[in-house]
């Protein structure tokens, strides 16, 4: 499978990368490259997550013979669904990387880790505690403390096997006794401190049904998932750093050979939104968005249904790259991706946002021509299209003026400008609502020589404003998005107000009465067009009706924020 597009740039030799070239080098893991994309079914991957897996299946791709699992590490059935599986699997197919045969399931392996937590057990490395919840706690200490062994600590093998095997038979209540590893309660990394193996969950398993009610934790699943699935490099991010030592030491405690080994990188932070599953879920729930799919989310559902493409996603998780140093991605950086992408694959075609009635009085009435417009400019194996013309037209209602300034080279009385594809015409008249004073009508006069835009006498017109046709074009509601919060980074600027102060009042702005050229009317879901001098945007694959189409703007043609954060001196 090619899952680089042709504009992609070369791959970049970055540590992880330098780090398996030396492994190789050395003879390790037997020439095996083995990586692994392991989600928890327990929500909807973003765009971080994307990262996470164009690094885990690229590298698999890179290497002769490299080989990457889609793993679901599923031990918490309180907040996982097959809904989430699902979704997942879709949104990694949909990135282009394909798993083969090697989907897995950390619950398929319950009765192996089972199996290890018990000759753990048996050589004196884990017992069950009976401490509550809160001494749990109480126990474990602080960064600068060390921990409390518990008074369960010395309790016999044998009696620790009994328990153990009494818990999986379901005989305890929840809460009421745990699995620890038995390592060193005054170790200063707090994570080695006799953690949790195994906790009572009396709860139902999306895949396991009632088979179990213990159920093991991730940082005990998730090393030993590694080792049964034969992977060599196990990539995360930088907050399972201080984790490493306990990774490996479960490996050496169950006598794994080979052992996998753990290598961290930055986690992704992109400006202007949130990557937190608990952030994003709050956004949900409080109603700041329409759902997990909201254009302004930055999860895959959400980035897919504004227009987003999954090759445009790949480049800009390429073009960061992969680095050791945690920091904040400029929005700017994906939205130049996603108009790269698109620039020379989107069809051009006309829509008037916020529409002002246009008479050509000199027009025949009732005379339709069709016109011949590029379907892209720079692509002429792109074909053309029809425009239908008639006397009665739409402009955009910022392209006319009644008292136009210096160097506004649009629409005002008097003035003549480029109709694109079509004639040059200029106002001879303006009509105005008796009682807003809000004019609703512009008059025009056509010269019927200039088809096409030009000018026989060679006269010249700085102005050139897009329209559509009254009569035939289509009325659709655009929705214009920007980005979901108003501040750069919102985890920092959050205050005991939450995030709701800082959410960005314009994130969303919808025009039901925008007009578009009739050539969309047969378009396939979700195509994506870019709308002459406005921007790109794609069809709303949920919301639109045949006739009713509804179009999501992807980004604008040009960067905006950058030139508003530059006049703020920021």
């Amino acid at each position: 499978m090619n899952q680089q597009s042709d504009n992609q740039r070369p791959v970049v030799r970055d540590f992880i990368r330098q780090r398996i070239d030396a492994d190789l080098a050395a003879g390790k893991n037997d020439g095996r490259v083995v990586t692994r994309f392991p989600p928890e079914p327990n929500g909807y991957l973003h765009i971080g997550h994307a990262k996470s897996a164009c690094l885990n299946f690229g590298i698999a791709e890179e290497y002769q013979g490299g080989l990457c699992s889609l793993r679901f590490d599923d031990t918490n059935p309180t907040k996982e669904k097959l809904e989430y599986v699902e979704s997942i699997k879709e949104d990694v197919r949909w990135l282009g990387f394909d798993w083969g045969d090697r989907l897995r399931h950390a619950s398929s392996y319950f009765e192996q880790l089972y199996e290890f937590a018990v000759a753990m057990i048996e050589s004196g490395k884990a017992y069950v505690d009976s401490l509550s919840g809160d001494e749990l706690r109480e126990h474990r200490g602080t960064l600068t403390e060390p921990g409390r062994e518990s008074r369960y600590r010395r309790r016999s093998v044998e009696e620790n096997l009994g328990l153990f095997k009494r818990m999986r038979a379901g005989e305890f209540a929840d809460g009421s006794h745990v699995l620890r590893a038995k390592i060193d309660m005054a170790s200063p990394n707090v994570n080695m401190r006799d953690p949790v193996m195994y906790r009572i969950m009396h709860a139902a398993h999306p895949m396991t049904g009632d088979a179990w009610c213990i159920y093991p934790m991730y940082d005990f699943t998730h090393c030993l998932s590694d080792y049964i699935e034969g992977v060599t490099h196990s990539l995360c991010t930088l907050e399972f750093e201080d984790h490493r030592p306990l990774y490996d030491w479960y490996l050496i405690a169950v006598n794994a050979n080979p052992r996998p080994q753990q290598i961290e990188f930055s986690r992704l932070n992109l400006s202007y939104t949130v990557m937190s599953k608990r952030l994003l879920n709050t956004l949900v729930n409080d109603g700041h968005v329409s759902g997990w799919d909201d254009p302004r989310m930055p999860t895959l559902k959400g980035m897919r249904r504004r227009g987003y493409t999954p090759e445009s996603i790949r480049d800009f998780c390429q073009r960061i790259g992969v680095t050791k140093k945690d920091n904040v991605v400029e929005m700017g950086v994906l939205e130049n991706c996603i108009r790269e992408d698109l620039d020379p694959r989107a069809p051009r075609v006309m829509g008037v946002l916020r529409p002002l009635k246009v008479v050509i009085v000199n027009y025949p009435e009732g005379q339709v021509e069709q016109l011949e417009a590029p379907n892209h400019p720079k692509d002429p194996s792109m074909g053309s299209r029809k425009l239908p013309f008639s006397r009665v037209l739409y402009i955009e209602r910022e392209d006319f003026m009644q008292s136009p300034p210096s160097k506004f080279y649009r629409l005002a009385p008097g003035r003549e400008v480029r109709l694109r594809y079509a004639y040059l015409v200029t106002c001879v008249d303006v009509l105005r609502d008796e009682q807003s004073g809000e004019i609703v009508e512009v008059h025009c006069s056509y010269d019927p020589e200039t088809r096409g835009g030009n000018a026989p006498d060679g006269r010249k017109v700085k102005g050139t404003i897009h329209w559509v046709c009254a009569k035939s074009a289509l009325t659709a509601e655009v929705r214009l998005y920007d980005r979901l919060f108003r501040v750069e980074n919102p985890v920092a600027a959050q205050d005991d107000k939450g995030f709701e102060s800082l959410l960005n009042p314009d994130s969303i702005e919808v025009l039901p009465e925008a007009r578009v050229e009739p050539s969309v009317k047969d378009a396939a879901v979700p195509t994506s067009y870019q709308f002459e001098r406005q921007g790109y945007f794609c069809v709303d694959g949920i919301d639109s009706r045949p006739g009713a189409p509804v179009f999501n703007r992807t980004v604008t043609l040009r960067d905006t924020w950058a030139k508003v954060s530059k006049a703020r001196g920021g």
